[in-house]
């Protein structure tokens, strides 16, 4: 408040510099913090809607379980080889999504590695 009455006392050119400090300073909280954000959402919305039954789901909570049903923003999650454990819960609780055939990749891709490793060890010695 001070800086300010004294900008205005001063002279209009200093009030204009902090108008122009100010300004500057709020174009860089918005690439800050609010485009990251709306990445996210973006992200989590396509994420949201590439879901489809039978992938395999991390919840907010840490469970992990199988979508067995969808419908427009409920989805009925199976836990654990129990298939009596059922739980209906908001998409939005949802924070990962896997599809089966990633994960029979990445299985086969961690083999491939760890054979590769393998070989580079028995080379070395070690």
């Amino acid at each position: 408040m001070v800086l300010f009455a004294e900008a205005a006392g001063a002279g209009g050119a200093l009030g204009g510099s902090y108008f122009i400090v100010l300004i500057g300073m709020l174009v860089v909280m918005y690439f800050i913090m609010i485009v990251p954000q709306r990445k996210e959402q973006k992200k989590k919305a396509q994420l949201l809607a590439a879901m489809a039954i039978g992938d395999s789901v991390r919840t907010a909570s840490g469970m992990i379980g199988t979508i067995i049903d969808i419908s427009d923003n409920m989805v009925i999650v199976e836990f654990g080889n129990n298939k009596n454990c059922r739980i209906p819960m908001i998409k939005e609780a949802i924070t990962e999504v896997e599809k089966p055939q990633d994960a029979v990749a990445k299985t086969t891709s961690t083999a491939a590695t760890e054979e590769k490793q393998e070989k580079k060890f028995k080379l070395f010695g070690k």
